[in-house]
């Protein structure tokens, strides 16, 4: 409506101008293309795709895309929503990136290159100012053509359509406050294959998996009614809670005046109850708050880091991870982008005898997920951790790991990207052979000349240290003199394992067992 329109419609129903005002900005509002934050200046597209931007403006307004030599048009539809897909562009820039409807919206200093999302929790949202050699990691961060955008926390059960973010540069004065894993991968595809490098960073720590799925995924399958049933009762809970919280709020004033006036300690404020609807652990709260901005963005891939939080529910992380990883490539429709994860380091004390493990058996749910979905990978770092710090520092190793996955699997460049994993054992008498697979040039043991880290245990499922040697390239045999006749060996069992096999390109060994016998994370039935 123009405004001249709005005025006169204004008088006619006998309104004031201090009512016409908010009449007038949202026609304005309405009448004006936009764009979600993911589009701006400095941001990178993904080279050799048919990128889509997107936005909104008044319905059936038509709007045009420019860049380098192609423009594309389209019209709003009746929700006022547009999009348009670009022809592939190859790797370079800077471009200008113009969207045309009744106004003009001007993007400058746009690269296409290779775009990857780093995501996961607080490991992955750990800053290069955070992790080790941050001094001398910030002073050399002079690398303009990789780019980054940073997605606020925001969790709710309301879909976002955009968020507050823009792409920056990375550079001294930025790179501290980026993911550290997510720059240090970065920085190695960009310094091997030479085009700019996008990174969408949007990792939120102690962040459960179910909270960066849809809802109504998991509310589809009985085998989440458990969960999805938990979360209907914490959501009555605490609606009956925030009716009950004036009252308990008036109390608390009433206590700290009591409590002024006979000089006594003021009671502490009692907290809002609603902060667990709004947290990261919800189903979808990271869904549609975090991630539902940016999907659909043009991308290579994901690099993730989580599992920590969902190491009690090791069991139901077996199949929700894989669950979590296919409702993303569904709903981008880009394919089966690649989907790279960090499997979880060492933590917590040693221990001295063998046995049952969380954090093992969460590790374990992470390798199957290679065998349940393509073009997926896992970057081992069991020798990585820290035994008393959930967040090790070193970003950098672990950053590296991954980028091996990604520079050999979707830049054809020939390095060993694989930890060795078990493949088969055989029992010969009273000793087991187990036979490996991506095992390189060999295995070797790291450190020490003995093998540490293998158990056994016979039928009755006692475990104790086993006696470990490299009998071939991809074999290793095992034995104790106390077991005659083995029923499992099993390898880095632990929440922190003291473990040396390696490849001989320096990659370790992915932590196993060779039973299925339930775990302490086994769902009871």
């Amino acid at each position: 409506m123009p405004r001249t329109m709005a005025l006169g419609r204004a008088r006619r129903l006998g309104l004031g101008l201090s009512a016409l005002l908010p009449l007038v900005a949202f026609q304005a509002a309405r009448a004006d293309v936009g764009l979600p934050a993911i589009f701006g200046t400095h941001m990178v597209l993904q080279r050799d795709m048919n990128d889509r931007v997107w936005g909104w403006a008044e319905p059936g307004e038509k709007v045009t895309v420019t860049i380098a030599t192609q423009s594309k048009s389209t019209e709003t539809g009746a929700d006022g929503r547009w999009s348009v897909t670009l022809d592939p562009l190859p790797a370079g820039g800077p471009h200008t990136l113009t969207v045309k409807g009744k106004n003009i919206i001007t993007f400058e200093d746009v690269l296409v290159g290779e775009v990857w999302i780093c995501s996961g929790q607080s490991n992955m949202q750990w800053a290069v100012g955070q992790s080790n050699d941050a001094d001398l990691e910030a002073a050399t961060a002079k690398f303009p053509n990789i780019r980054f955008i940073s997605v606020p926390q925001v969790g709710t059960q309301e879909p976002q359509r955009d968020f507050k973010g823009s792409w920056q540069a990375c550079s001294p004065a930025t790179v501290k406050e980026l993911s550290g894993v997510g720059y240090f991968f970065g920085r190695q595809l960009y310094q091997t294959i030479d085009v700019p490098i996008g990174l969408i960073d949007n990792a939120w720590g102690g962040s459960a998996c179910e909270a960066w799925i849809e809802p109504k995924i998991l509310a589809a399958d009985e085998f989440y009614k458990p969960l999805m049933t938990n979360w209907e009762r914490i959501v009555v809970n605490v609606a009956k809670a925030k009716e009950e919280f004036p009252a308990k709020l008036k109390e608390w004033e009433e206590a700290v005046a009591k409590a002024k006036a006979e000089g006594k300690t003021e009671p502490r404020k009692p907290q809002a109850p609603d902060g667990q609807l709004n947290g990261n652990s919800r189903p979808g709260n990271i869904y549609f708050g975090v991630l539902k901005p940016t999907i659909g963005y043009g991308i290579r891939g994901t690099i993730w880091y989580q599992g920590e939080s969902n190491a009690g529910r090791a069991y139901e992380y077996r199949e929700m991870f894989p669950l979590m990883i296919k409702s993303w490539r569904d709903e981008w429709k880009i394919g089966d982008f690649s989907f790279y994860w960090v499997q979880l380091a060492d933590f917590l004390p040693e221990k001295s005898e063998p046995g049952d493990s969380s954090w093992a058996e969460l590790r374990e749910a992470q390798t199957m997920t290679m065998a349940r979905l393509p073009k997926t990978g896992q970057a081992v770092i069991i020798d990585l951790g820290e035994a008393q710090d959930i967040h090790p520092r070193n970003k950098l190793d672990v950053a590296k790991r991954l980028a091996r996955w990604a520079l050999a699997k979707d830049y054809g460049i020939d390095v060993p990207y694989q930890s060795p994993t078990y493949k088969a054992m055989e029992k010969k008498g009273n000793k087991v052979v187990l036979t490996f697979d991506n095992v390189g040039a060999g295995l070797k043991a790291f450190d020490v000349a003995d093998l540490k880290g293998f158990s056994i245990a016979g039928s009755d499922r006692k475990f104790v240290w086993a006696d470990a040697k490299i009998t071939g390239k991809d074999t290793v045999e095992v034995s104790a003199s106390s077991i005659s006749d083995p029923a499992s060996v099993r390898y880095a069992w632990a929440d922190n394992p003291v473990c040396n096999l390696y490849s001989r390109e320096g990659l370790p060994t992915t932590p196993f067992r060779t039973d299925d016998w339930p775990g302490v994370t086994a769902i009871k039935k």
